[in-house]
C-alpha cells in the first residue's frame, strides 16, 4: 500500500485510524476500543508507534481528546470563527515533521469541541454542506454548528446522548429503558413532546404511562429517546424548510432526521467519515504548503 499519511480520529472511548494516499483516498480503516479511557498514563507515544507498525512508518496527524487535558498534550483550543487555514496553522507538532494533532475549538458561550470541526469543516470543503449552513452532529454530546463562508462561526453542544445513557442506567426510569429505539410511533410521540418543552415532566411521565397503561413498557425507551432529541432539535429553534446538514452513522442519523422532520425542517444526511477524511487530507496539505 502506497500511503502518504495515518490520520487518526481518536475520540473518548473509539479510535480510528486510516491509511491515506497523496489525494486523501483511504485505502485501510483501522478501528477499535481504544480511545482515550482505554490509554494508560504516558502511554500515547506507545499506541502510536503501534499503529506505526501495522500502517507503515508515516507521518501521523491526530484529532479530537488525544489532544486534550487527559490526552497525550492539552492543545489550546482556537476560537471561532475558524477554518481549515486556522487548524492548520495552529497544528501542535509532537514530533517536528513527523506527528502533529489537531487543535479544538471554542466558542465565546463557554462550549468546545476536539475531532468534531475536522468533520464540519471537511463537509463544506468537500462541498457535501454549503459555506452557509447548520449542521448536526448528533452523538453523546451533539453539536449544533453555524457555517458561515466556510468557516466554523459558534457552535452549542447538547449532552443529550449522554442524558439517555445516564437515565438508562442510573434513573428512576432504568427498568423500563430496555427496548429498542427506532423511528417509530413511539419514537416520535416523544419527539413531538420534547418538541413542545416541560423535558423534565415528561421524563417523570414516561414511568406513570408504563405503570398506568398509557404506554406499552418495551415502547418507553424509543419514547424517551424521542424526547431527548426533540428537545434538542427545539433548541436549533427551526423555521419551515430550513436545512439541517446532518454529519452521523445511519442509525442515529435517521432518528435525528425524524425529528428534524417533525420540527419542520428539511433534514440531509451527510456521510461523518467522508468529511472527516476530506477535512484532515485538507489541514495536512495546507500545513505542507
Amino acid at each position: 500500500m502506497n500511503g502518504q499519511l495515518i490520520a487518526i480520529d481518536w475520540g473518548t472511548t473509539n479510535r480510528r485510524a486510516y491509511l491515506l494516499d497523496g489525494d486523501g483516498t483511504v485505502l485501510h480503516t483501522r478501528r477499535d476500543a481504544m480511545g482515550l479511557l482505554s490509554v494508560p498514563a504516558g502511554g500515547f507515544a506507545d499506541e502510536v508507534a503501534a499503529i506505526r507498525v501495522d500502517l507503515g512508518d508515516l507521518p501521523v496527524l491526530l484529532a479530537g481528546m488525544v489532544g486534550s487535558a487527559r490526552g497525550w498534550v492539552n492543545v489550546p483550543y482556537l476560537p471561532c470563527p475558524a477554518g481549515l487555514a486556522d487548524l492548520a496553522g495552529a497544528l501542535h507538532w509532537v514530533e517536528a515533521g513527523r506527528t502533529a494533532i489537531v487543535p479544538g475549538l471554542a466558542d465565546p458561550a463557554g462550549d468546545v469541541m476536539r475531532g468534531e470541526e475536522v468533520q464540519l469543516l471537511g463537509a463544506v470543503a468537500a462541498g457535501l454542506a454549503p459555506d452557509n449552513a447548520l449542521l448536526c452532529q448528533p452523538g453523546t454530546h451533539c453539536k449544533w454548528a453555524r457555517m458561515a463562508e466556510g468557516r466554523v462561526a459558534g457552535f452549542a453542544t447538547a449532552m443529550t446522548g449522554e442524558l439517555f445513557a445516564l437515565l438508562k442506567a442510573h434513573s428512576l426510569l432504568a427498568e423500563f429503558l430496555t427496548g429498542e429505539v427506532a423511528d417509530g410511533e413511539a419514537f416520535r410521540a416523544g419527539v413531538r413532546a420534547g418538541l413542545a418543552g416541560r423535558l423534565t415532566s415528561h421524563l417523570f411521565r414516561v414511568r406513570g404511562s408504563a405503570l398506568l397503561g398509557l404506554r406499552k413498557v418495551e415502547d418507553s425507551a424509543a419514547y424517551t429517546s424521542g424526547l431527548l432529541i426533540g428537545h434538542d432539535v427545539a433548541g436549533a429553534a427551526l423555521r419551515e424548510g430550513d436545512p439541517v446538514h446532518i454529519l452521523a452513522d445511519p442509525q442515529l442519523g435517521a432518528l435525528y432526521a425524524s425529528a428534524v422532520h417533525l420540527a419542520a425542517g428539511q433534514p440531509v444526511l451527510l456521510d461523518s467519515h467522508a468529511g472527516f477524511i476530506a477535512g484532515i487530507t485538507r489541514i495536512w496539505k495546507a500545513s505542507q504548503a
